[in-house]
Parts: C-alpha cells; sequence; structure tokens
C-alpha cells in the first residue's frame, strides 16, 4: 500500500531484526509481551507502521513501514534506545545483569522488503516455531553468561 505525505508518495518497507547485549536469552514471558508492547507503542509516536513483529527469546523481528523522513537507522537507534530506557524503568531487576544503561546490543540488520513482503512477514510469524524445533537439538548446556 502506497502512503504519502504532504508532497511525497512512497513504499518503504523494511526487515529488521536486532538482539539483546551478549545475546542473552532474556526476552520471554511478561518481559517478551512488554518490550512487544513498548515496541509497537514507540512506532505510533514517530508515525511508523509496523507491519509485523516477533519478539523471540533473543532477537526482534520487526517489518516496518518508515516513512522517506526518517532513515532506518534514526528510526532502529530510537526504537532501540527507548525500549531500553522503558524497560530498565519497568525491570529494574534486569540492572544488574546488563552493565552500563544499553539493554541491546550494538547494530543491527536490516534489508528492504520489496516485492517478497508476504514471505517475509510469513518468515516473522513463524519465528517462534524455527526457534523451538532449534532449541530441541541445542545439547549444549553450558551457562550462557
Amino acid at each position: 500500500m502506497k502512503r504519502s505525505l504532504a508532497h511525497t508518495v512512497w513504499e518503504y518497507k523494511y526487515h529488521v531484526v536486532w538482539v539483546p547485549k551478549r545475546r542473552r536469552k532474556v526476552v520471554f514471558g511478561k518481559l517478551g509481551k512488554e518490550v512487544g508492547t513498548i515496541l509497537r507503542r514507540l512506532c505510533e509516536y514517530k508515525g511508523i507502521e509496523l507491519i509485523e513483529g516477533n519478539t523471540c527469546i533473543d532477537h526482534i523481528h520487526m517489518c516496518l513501514s518508515i516513512p522517506p523522513k526518517y532513515s532506518v537507522s534514526t528510526i532502529v537507534g530510537y526504537l532501540k534506545g527507548k525500549s531500553s530506557m522503558i524497560v530498565f524503568e519497568r525491570f529494574s531487576k534486569l540492572k544488574k545483569n546488563f552493565k552500563g544503561h544499553s539493554f541491546w546490543a550494538r547494530g543491527y540488520y536490516v534489508n528492504t522488503v520489496g516485492l517478497d513482503e508476504a514471505k517475509v512477514r510469513k518468515y516473522i510469524r513463524e519465528q517462534e516455531e524455527n526457534q523451538a524445533i532449534e532449541d530441541e537439538y541445542d545439547t549444549d548446556l553450558s551457562n550462557p553468561f
């Protein structure tokens, strides 16, 4: 669906992925639901359409439609920075495990969606199933911290 601003008609869609610091497996249960709610609300504040999203135990997948007035790096920085502050405010016990005030690791993955939007959305939706299958075969029981 093409969107428009005052003098621009556009259709930009991005698949964005990022992970918690040290790829810790902490984004589940109540925290996972809260992170999803926080990211949805932050997208609404900036006028970004969250087309599809999924919080996995150790990473976040989002399909975003970002207006051309913003760069992808600006929006990802905004989402990661603000969500990190809100998570630490609401879940203060996490501060002990994350040095500094960064919940998310540096960097992120981004790709343009283009004509494969249906495939990307399906991939994001099915992340939990794929993760469960991978976890069944994960035999490394060493301490991740």
